[in-house]
């Protein structure tokens, strides 16, 4: 589950691993403070040339309570997962005001589905019990599951992460390589431009959100006739993100990206090309399962911001909740793909809460 959610990029890429040994979790705290010190030294060089040459300055605010939407709505996924699978009877799933509600039927599987909702974590490694990510109260039957307030914070510093790296990426395609971007608080993001005078121009770039969706394949023409007559009214034109190749696909019967938990960039094991790598949670690995099972043979594709990622045809029902997107990708291309995946799901939007133009000190 999404509790608690690893701090940064580097863990992230560790999500879903069992952790072999002490070493390695030593080796992941080096390169996320590596990562903290590059950024660190990038931000004095940025705030030395604002001073020197003039640009602006932004306070970004991810959203802290889509966040724990997002939070409690993964918790409610991974519990009826927990109670599908181990066949558990119970009544009255719900969300109720930050906090799942169930009935279980037989009150002795009660400590059962708890143990399945919190992971071990790497207490076996550590020799200490980690605190819960959840508090869990009972009342007339209903067992109340809420995350803790650590959680939450845990949370929204991985969403702060996330959002950093979402928005070093997107400035870099805007070619404004001078940036620097640094978490700044609990819940904002500071961002430097040197020589960027028109901060508005930034702004407008993360005013619209990452699209990612899933959509299938029109099969009823090709897609040269679409390009010459039109497309139907219930498909579009879309071209690849990669090689530029035009793609007849359907407005409805997809689903969006929202439902994505995590991507990362990596190789395949077949080809050892480089591909970006996804996972759902549980309510879109539902919907992927149904979608993929009724249109076996049948072709879909991986859209983001209306840029055809991949259209692979459809096999056999993917049931596990995870995926592979390769296209040609250089390992950049790779990395780029996935930090979009994970930029398109993230909750919420970006806030401008402070806008500033500087000029150049005068000596």
């Amino acid at each position: 589950m999404t509790i608690p959610a690893a701090r940064t990029r580097t863990a992230a890429l560790l999500a879903g691993l069992v952790l072999a040994s002490l070493p390695l979790l030593s080796v992941t705290a080096s390169a996320d403070a590596q990562l903290d010190k590059m950024r660190a030294t990038n931000a004095a060089n940025a705030a030395k040339a604002l001073e020197a040459q003039g640009g602006s300055r932004i306070v970004f605010r991810v959203d802290a309570a889509a966040q724990r939407e997002a939070v409690v709505s993964d918790m409610r996924d991974d519990l009826y997962r927990t109670l599908r699978e181990g066949r558990i009877p119970y009544s009255g799933l719900a969300i109720n005001n930050g906090g799942i509600e169930v009935k279980l039927n037989d009150a002795r599987d009660r400590d059962r589905v708890l143990a399945k909702l919190v992971p071990p974590g790497e207490a076996k490694f550590l020799q200490a019990k980690p605190p819960s990510p959840i508090d869990v109260s009972d009342s007339g039957g209903v067992t109340r599951i809420v995350p803790t307030p650590a959680a939450i914070a845990d949370n929204l510093r991985d969403l702060v992460g996330q959002s950093v790296d979402m928005i070093e990426q997107r400035l870099r395609n805007n070619s404004l390589k001078q940036a620097a971007v640094l978490p700044d608080g609990a819940d904002r993001i500071r961002v430097l431009l040197p020589g960027v005078t028109d901060p508005d121009r930034v702004t407008a770039i993360f005013a619209k959100k990452v699209r990612v969706s899933i959509r299938l394949v029109d099969v009823s023409m090709s897609v040269e006739d679409a390009l010459k007559a039109g497309a139907p009214s219930g498909a579009d034109v879309l071209y690849g993100y990669k090689d530029k190749q035009a793609y007849l696909v359907l407005k409805d019967g997809g689903m969006d990206g929202d439902d994505i938990i995590d991507a990362s960039p990596g190789f395949s094991s077949a080809t050892r090309e480089p591909i970006a790598s996804f996972r759902f949670n549980g309510r879109g690995t539902r919907r992927f399962a149904h979608i993929t099972a009724e249109n076996i043979g049948k072709p879909f594709a991986i859209v983001l911001d209306d840029k055809v990622l991949s259209a692979p045809i459809i096999r056999e029902p993917i049931t596990g909740g995870s995926g592979q997107i390769s296209g040609n990708f250089t390992l950049e291309d790779a990395n780029t793909v996935a930090m979009m995946l994970r930029a398109g799901a993230l909750p919420g939007r970006l806030t401008v809460v402070e806008q500033q133009v500087v000029e150049p000190a005068k000596h």
